[in-house]
């Protein structure tokens, strides 16, 4: 898949954020490992961000305790993920509405806390997230309720993320697929990243704007497609072709020397001080 067309880098005059998203796989985390600087890094913008991820297994109460045992204190406020973010819409979107959920027991008991209305059959809205249970039965089974009129949401459209040892993860996006393909139907909403939805609520909780935000993250496709359309700058993180800085021990650098310089801008806008 071609990698969208960025603006160049700001190598100009000093920006200075007053916030940041961070995006979470890839860039604090490989699988349950810390990725080095991951703990500095939130330190560094402690009070002053927000982890925006498409995962879709946690809720933010679940996960904020597996990062404390990765070493990684993260609030659940400063955790906003798909999933979870994905039943909230769902449920306001769509009030007293047939749902049918195929996702981890932690968003099944989130989206019953709030008092969804799941079944097994004959729903109005198919919300589909990272299912580790999913198989033929179940594809068969989503696909005709969607031929049958279901509305399908899905919580991410991203196929895979980086997992520990350099071994991809499956992801969302891959079941997205084979249900598109099955049915016939394209998914009526997306929550996750690249999607603006995530980036403009992250943006709410900080009461920031995008102005005077930076997303950080590793992925072109999601994180800075997502952060650039929403009018954000962007720094990507990693070793690959296209990546800002290599690591975060470089990025922390950047940041102490209080120049965001390296961030990609939207189009259209000129580097600023703020």
């Amino acid at each position: 898949m071609p990698l969208p067309a960025f603006p160049t880098l700001l190598h100009t005059a000093p920006f200075r954020a007053s916030h940041y998203l961070i995006d979470l796989d890839g860039t604090l985390i490989r699988g349950n490992t810390t990725i080095p600087g991951a703990a500095a890094l939130l330190e560094a913008v402690e009070g002053r961000y927000m982890v925006v991820s498409n995962n879709s297994t946690d809720t933010a109460s679940t996960l904020t305790r597996k990062l404390k045992r990765m070493g990684l204190a993260v609030p659940a406020r400063n955790l906003l993920l798909a999933g979870e973010v994905a039943v909230d819409w769902m449920h306001a979107t769509y009030p007293g509405a047939r749902v049918y959920l195929a996702a981890s027991p932690a968003l099944r008991r989130h989206a019953a806390r709030l008092g969804c209305r799941l079944v097994d059959d004959e729903p109005d809205v198919v919300l589909l997230a990272l299912d580790r249970r999913f198989d033929y039965p179940k594809l068969q089974q989503i696909a005709n309720f969607i031929r049958n009129g279901a509305k399908l949401v899905a919580t991410n459209a991203d196929h895979a993320h980086p997992g520990a040892g350099g071994r991809f993860v499956p992801e969302t996006g891959a079941l997205l697929a084979s249900v598109v393909a099955c049915s016939g139907v394209q998914p009526d909403h997306v929550v996750g990243k690249p999607a603006e939805g995530l980036f403009r609520e992250g943006l709410r909780r900080l009461e920031s704007t995008a102005a005077q935000t930076v997303m950080i993250g590793d992925n072109p496709l999601t994180d800075a497609a997502g952060a650039l359309a929403a009018g954000m700058r962007c720094l990507l993180v990693g070793e690959a072709v296209g990546c800002d800085v290599p690591n975060l021990a470089q990025l922390l650098q950047q940041l102490r020397c209080g120049a965001d310089r390296l961030a990609r801008a939207p189009r259209g806008e000129t580097a600023s001080t703020a």
